[in-house]
């Protein structure tokens, strides 16, 4: 049943709106500030609105509300419908007015008596009159099968083999050793295989010895990572700078110039391979 509620200007109202016609969806009010005018009026959020000032909304878009909404200088007068359920939302008192910020947690006392079972109460068994709870064991009809398996529990009893078992036991235990048709056989042994088919081994890099994913620097019969192609020495990078070999490691142009002295009267002479 639409309500008219009143509230005494000036803004701001202290409420929020969402749709109109432009979304397909009625003036709904979404929330509600605590204290403010509109929880004075009582408010709540999911009421319709269904005239602002005497204008239906039924055709307002969301702009237009809000429009109509802030011209409304000293009085705002809301049509408003409320669905029968309404939010529970416990207020505390305070010299017989409710409190705007304060809600009260606390849960409202129940009757314990009106439930069958309380929690955390062990329900009772149910007793026929005239007959004991515990069952005698006299009293329950004992099969064959229940016989069978509740009796000579304590005796040991010997394994049960089968016919074939037997058979074989009796082959292998005679004297004359390994019973004719017969021979031994060895457990299966797993082969590992030592390299799979198609699989490109990583080459391992000569200074490091770690391997080698991504670019190679190949030096004669070595790999190198490109950052430890560099001299033995100085620890210059060797790339595109040229590389010598001294006794099987690598040296830039002058440490190599170094190391091959040549004879007294004799002049080192560099010379670069033809490509």
């Amino acid at each position: 049943m639409p309500q008219n509620v009143i509230l005494q200007g000036p803004a701001p109202w202290g409420f929020r709106l969402s749709g109109g016609i432009d979304f397909n969806q009625p003036l709904i009010i979404t929330r509600i500030t605590p204290g403010s005018k509109a929880s004075a009026a009582n408010l709540c959020p999911g009421d319709v609105i269904v005239a602002i000032d005497g204008l239906s909304t039924e055709n307002m878009t969301h702009n237009d509300a809000q429009e109509r909404i802030k011209a409304a200088a000293h009085q705002l007068c809301l049509k408003i419908e409320r669905a029968g359920t309404k939010l529970w939302s416990p207020q505390v008192s305070e010299d017989g007015k409710a409190h705007p910020f304060k809600i009260n947690l606390e849960a409202e006392p129940q009757d314990v008596n009106y439930f069958e079972h309380k929690h955390n109460i062990r329900p009772k068994p149910f007793i026929v009159s005239g007959r004991s709870s515990d069952p005698s064991p006299n009293s329950v009809p004992q099969s064959d099968v229940y016989r069978m398996l509740h009796t000579n529990q304590e005796e040991p009893s010997q394994p049960r083999q089968s016919g074939s078992f037997k058979v074989l036991q009796n082959l292998v235990s005679e004297e004359d050793g390994r019973p004719a048709g017969t021979r031994s056989v060895k457990a299966p042994v797993t082969k590992i295989p030592s390299a799979m088919p198609g699989v490109q081994k990583v080459p391992l890099c000569d200074k490091c010895g770690n391997g080698i994913l991504g670019t190679v620097v190949k030096a004669r019969d070595k790999y190198r990572h490109p950052e430890c192609f560099v001299c033995s020495d100085c620890d210059l990078n060797l790339k595109q700078k040229g590389y010598f070999f001294v006794e099987g490691q690598l040296y830039c142009e002058a440490h190599a110039r170094a190391r091959m002295r040549p004879p007294e009267g004799y002049e080192a002479v560099t010379v670069y391979p033809k490509c």
